[in-house]
């Protein structure tokens, strides 16, 4: 196994979460019940970290793809490269073999990775190892987990047209014919959606899907996860880090209270930000009682002012 190297602070290397017991049984249904998770909550509340974290702490493989405004349904389940198709027609190279055209997505890769390898028997298995699995260097026939990313910043006819491949399992690649059903041996993914709520889904979607909403902050979560993600840098909080952190949650639970709701859920500091601020004060050595706090405290936990403008 090789480890996943992260860079920046919105880290997805599986290595740190902060799993409820509410949000493990959810995690259980959605497995039992052979559907989606679909989670939703405040932006920066952890909702796009449960997937890679649950995936590495139980050797599963991972995917994820993060859906834009120009998403198509079928991008999750695969791409067809059609420029250079057409490149090498130009080119005359010979009778073209539509299979080598054929990039499979994330989905296609949980439901049927020997099918990926040979883009649905198209061509032969590829060489080298799973080019999109995150966690792992061997290929390995065991279940997945797939992130489906902020599902809401698509057209509405992207959930309804991944009605069937979820609730099947299976699809038909149009460019080529090729018909793609679960492989038994890859056994039961989790899917895990996630939403910010910015666009209502379809009822037939949500339907389908088990739904959770993870909970807003609170003093002691805030300080739990945080006390997490240092003890992973190798570096277990002191009393005056801890005395620091206490300080930073009480700002952050006043910010969230004192906006009156004016700002909407978008617009309240959640426990991202309260990790940028822990993380600013610990490199700068500064804190709630620094001459220059309030402005460290509106670039981090209060950006009323920059969302208001």
């Amino acid at each position: 196994m090789t480890s996943f190297v992260s860079h920046g602070p919105d880290r997805r290397d599986g290595r740190v979460y902060d799993l409820s017991d509410d949000l493990q049984l959810a995690i259980e249904v959605a497995l039992a019940a052979d559907r989606p998770l679909l989670l939703s909550g405040d932006p920066g509340s952890g909702k796009s970290s449960l997937a890679p974290y649950y995936a590495r702490q139980n050797g599963l493989r991972y995917y994820e793809h993060v859906v834009t405004s120009r998403t198509q349904a079928t991008d999750l389940l695969w791409t067809f490269d059609s420029v250079r198709r057409l490149a090498d027609a130009q080119a005359h190279h010979g009778q073209l073999h539509d299979g080598v055209y054929v990039n499979p997505g994330a989905l296609w890769w949980a439901f049927a990775p020997e099918s990926a390898h040979t883009r649905g028997g198209l061509r032969k298995a590829l060489p080298y190892s799973d080019p999109h699995e995150r966690f792992h260097e061997e290929y390995r026939m065991r279940s997945a987990v797939v992130l489906i990313d902020e599902i809401d910043k698509a057209d509405p006819d992207v959930p309804n047209g991944l009605l069937v491949p979820l609730g099947s399992q299976e699809f038909t690649v149009a460019d080529t014919g090729t018909r793609i059903c679960r492989e038994t041996a890859a056994g039961s993914p989790l899917v895990v959606i996630t939403t910010n709520g910015e666009r209502q889904l379809p009822d037939a979607f949500l339907r389908r899907c088990v739904t959770y909403t993870l909970p807003g902050p609170t003093r002691e979560s805030l300080m739990r996860i945080a006390e997490l993600h240092l003890r992973d840098e190798g570096m277990p909080p002191d009393g005056e880090t801890l005395a620091l952190m206490g300080m930073l949650a009480d700002e952050l639970m006043q910010a969230r209270e004192g906006n009156g709701g004016m700002l909407g859920r978008e617009g309240l500091p959640s426990t991202a930000e309260y990790l940028d601020a822990l993380w600013a004060c610990r490199a700068l050595g500064m804190g709630p009682r620094h001459p220059r706090w309030p402005l460290l405290r509106n670039l981090t936990l209060a950006k009323s002012s920059q969302r208001d403008g």
